[in-house]
Order: C-alpha cells, then structure tokens, then sequence
C-alpha cells in the first residue's frame, strides 16, 4: 500500500477502462477459478503496467487467501492497491481504491458468472453425451497447469524459487495432503505462516 501523500502512478479514465476491459476477458479464462489466471495478473498489472509493485501483489493473495470467503477477493485487493497508488494516501486514495475495486470485481465476475449459469444449465441437459464428459476429463490437466504457474509465480517473489528448495518441499507437501487428506486449508496456511515466520520457507 502506498504511504507517501503522493500518488506513485497517474491514471487516466482510459486506464482505468483497459483495467476494466483487462478483467472482463481474463474473467471468461479463469478455468479453474481466479486464482488460475495470477500469472498473467502478474504479468499486466506488474510487469506491463507497473500499477503494482511484486510485494502488493503478493500481499494482496496472501492476505485474501488468508481471509475466510471465497479466494476471488484477492482479485478486490489488487484493484484497491492500484487505486490507493493511483491517488495516495487520504481520501483520494481511499475513493481511486474503491474504485479499482469495484471495476476488477465486476469485470472477472460478470462474465464468468453469465457464461457459468449458461453452460451450467446446458451441460445438465446433456450430461450423458460423450463430448460433455470427456470435455470435463480433460480440464483437469489445464486446471494443474495453471495452479502450478500461480505458485511459480508466487515463488518467485520469494526470491530464487528453482533454488529454494525448501519453499518447493513445502509445496509438495501441502500438494500431497490436500489431495490424499480431509485437513482444512487453514491448518496448512498455519504451517506455512509459522515456517516463515521462523525463516526455514
């Protein structure tokens, strides 16, 4: 978050539509949900734009996957960290960050949630075709895929992720008991937050 009075960044309502415009296409590319699509967040709003620094972005998922509700949220706290560096500290930068907020939310919302409740009513009807199961099978492997860049990503802020070969076995970890165990997120999330805290991750 932006601490100095001045803004860091100058946005025109242009910007501000492509930020829209930004989350109305990547919305329709969230396979796997939201969380999927950080790699190219990363590399718009980081790398492209430069509307974030590398510590907002990841505080933003960290904090938002932290929280309880649904892991989207993150999404409201990137759009609130371009805002707040769009219009500084005080209530300028409190209303750019509502703002941003809202536009990222509708944006990576709307058009998922139509697309979803059309596609939903459509494969129910025809859940016994051959071409609805197998197109379900074959997600999966582009849903990993995807989840596998958001943690390279993430990594990556840590420093020299294909070094760091603690943060990786934690990851494996965590990986192997979400999918052989029943133990809630949060414990995990715990863990991890313990691990860094002591510096072993």
């Amino acid at each position: 978050m932006a601490s100095a009075a001045e803004p860091l960044l100058t946005l025109g309502p242009m910007d501000w539509l492509r930020l829209f415009a930004y989350y109305l296409s990547l919305s329709l590319l969230a396979v796997g949900g939201v969380i999927a699509t950080t790699p190219d967040m990363h590399r718009y709003l980081v790398e492209r734009n430069a509307w974030l620094t590398d510590p907002q972005f990841s505080a933003s998922i960290t904090i938002a996957q932290a929280a309880p509700g649904p892991n989207v949220l993150f999404v409201a706290l990137l759009g609130w960290h371009v805002g707040i560096n769009a219009g500084g500290a005080g209530p300028a930068g409190w209303l750019l960050g509502a703002m941003g907020m809202a536009l990222c939310m509708l944006g990576v919302m709307l058009p998922s949630s139509v697309l979803t409740w059309m596609a939903t009513r459509w494969g129910h009807r025809n859940r016994e075709r051959r071409a609805v199961r197998a197109f379900k099978q074959g997600m999966a492997p582009v849903v990993i895929g995807l989840l596998l860049a958001t943690a390279w990503v993430l990594a990556r802020a840590h420093g020299e992720p294909a070094l760091d070969w603690p943060l990786w076995l934690v990851t494996a970890i965590t990986m192997l008991l979400v999918w052989r165990t029943r133990l809630h997120l949060l414990w995990m999330l715990g863990t991890g937050a313990v691990l860094g805290a002591l510096g072993l991750v």
